[in-house]
């Protein structure tokens, strides 16, 4: 991974830059999808420790040509007036490196026993024993506010930033650009 290209929110006093960052991030996860997915990690530059909020620049990481012909293929598309993109550029030299990951809650634990009747066949009483109500976790994680494709149902994609570390592993990201193991360079 050696370029990157910086996306940066300008402000407008219409629409808050969180409303912003999850239309930006939105077109960036299906222009991934059309592309090919695997290559291409993001991460969040402005993200600080105990915030909710990513900020207001999204950081692309991958291979130059990848990230060029990422860059031409239009998913940008009414996003103009909103932002200013910087790159591809080379990752400066010293930069280290962190695993940017996608977080899930187990926030429903009604949602997650009937689930486990429908797949296991075992009854209401027998879910709620294996699946109490304490199970329900909160996240205090920054995130995104997406729509789904299929259902059209909102829902938060919650990201934690895991520690710097100073050598880069290798790996694919998935279709949000994240990964729990693939680091990309931090500066």
């Amino acid at each position: 991974m050696d370029h990157y290209v910086e996306i940066r929110l300008l402000p407008d006093p219409e629409f808050p830059v969180t409303t912003l960052m999850n239309a930006l991030f939105s077109k960036f996860h299906r222009g991934l999808v059309g592309h090919g997915e695997g290559r291409i990690g993001v991460s969040f530059p402005d993200v600080r420790e105990g915030s909710r909020s990513l900020g207001s620049r999204l950081r692309l990481h991958g291979e130059g040509p990848d990230l060029c012909g990422f860059m031409t293929e239009g998913w940008l598309s009414g996003m103009g007036d909103h932002i200013s993109i910087n790159g591809p550029t080379p990752v400066p030299a010293g930069a280290r490196y962190r695993a940017v990951r996608r977080v899930q809650a187990h926030s429903s634990p009604e949602r997650e026993r009937r689930r486990l009747i429908a797949r296991k066949g075992v009854s209401a009483e027998e879910a709620t024993a294996a699946i109490p109500d304490s199970r329900a976790e909160l996240l205090t994680l920054p995130f995104l506010m997406l729509a789904s494709r299929s259902t059209g149902q909102h829902f938060p994609l919650f990201i934690e930033h895991l520690p710097v570390v100073e050598t880069p592993c290798g790996g694919a990201f998935n279709s949000y650009g994240l990964s729990a193991t693939t680091t990309v360079p931090w500066f």
